[in-house]
């Protein structure tokens, strides 16, 4: 299962930390969201345990499993907000970018969110249906909606904005915040409504996906990079390889009723690849003189 990308990557992340400054934050909110768990096993108790017929506790005891998670789940996540409150009363979170280093009071509190958000979307990750991380994300900030599929994904947990129908293939890394020796960058992301990240895919801080592209599997972004609307993504750092014509209306019926993927394909290319419109043609070509432009100049 994927945990959040900034709970996973580069030294002094709040992995590490935990261990050494703020390990009361974690087990507060651990021990804390155990207790409903608690009350419901004694309330099961007090109705089904029986010293001449045990049977029956032991019987249904696997059904109350289930809702015992649910309610770790929602009782981590309350009590994991509390705190974020307080926190953010504090010191109210902000993008740019910081020292990497405990005395940076930005640095600090960016570790200490972590560290509360932790416990929670640990659980969360873990639970069997996926409608559970979009909650998550949404009682923490991140824009989202119930429609999207992030489950496979790594997606950093705050100044993310996600459209509609957006789809992260498995082990990508989306991100708003990164390591670099001794900074610590945090930018907002942006990822337009239906838009699909290949698996194995790594979304930079300050990204900006448009609507309908598609960022290739295991491409990589750069920081503030802008991917155009409509257009497939490939490489490292990805580059605009050409339209995507996928989201087009009426495709279906444009390419029939195809047995195999191979099938597909040639449907596909004799369509589209080959049909190349002189206005998009020079359009090209602009991009590429406004390139070279820009080179010369730099």
């Amino acid at each position: 299962m994927s945990v959040p990308s900034s709970m996973r990557i580069g030294p002094l992340v709040p992995t590490i930390l935990l261990k050494k400054r703020y390990i009361t934050f974690y087990f507060a909110i651990v021990w804390i969201s155990f207790i409903p768990i608690f009350l419901e096993l004694w309330v099961y108790w007090q109705f089904l345990w029986n010293y001449e017929r045990p049977i029956h506790f032991y019987t249904f005891l696997p059904l109350l499993v289930i809702p015992m998670y649910i309610t770790l789940v929602f009782s981590a996540t309350f009590i994991a907000k509390l705190f974020y409150w307080i926190v953010n009363a504090i010191h109210k979170p902000r993008t740019g970018v910081f020292l990497r280093h405990p005395s940076d009071k930005d640095f600090r509190y960016w570790c200490i969110r972590n560290v509360i958000k932790k416990w929670p979307f640990w659980l969360s990750h873990r639970f069997p249906f996926p409608f559970m991380n979009n909650f998550l994300y949404k009682m923490f900030g991140v824009k989202t909606r119930i429609s999207n599929s992030l489950f496979e994904g790594w997606v950093d947990t705050e100044f993310i904005e996600f459209g509609k129908n957006v789809v992260v293939g498995q082990g990508a890394i989306v991100m708003s915040s990164m390591i670099v020796g001794n900074l610590l960058i945090v930018k907002k992301t942006r990822i337009d409504d239906e838009v699909r990240i290949g698996s194995h895919a790594i979304i930079m801080p300050g990204t900006h996906i448009k609507r309908r592209s598609v960022l290739a599997a295991n491409s990589v972004t750069v920081v503030d990079q802008t991917l155009d609307e409509g257009y497939i993504y490939v490489g490292v750092p990805a580059k605009e390889l050409k339209r995507n014509y996928f989201f087009e209306d009426g495709l279906q019926d444009k390419l029939g009723q195809v047995e195999d993927v191979e099938a597909l394909r040639e449907r596909y290319e004799e369509m589209y690849l080959k049909r190349v419109d002189a206005k998009e043609k020079e359009s090209f070509l602009e991009r590429r003189k406004e390139k070279k432009r820009t080179k010369a100049q730099e």
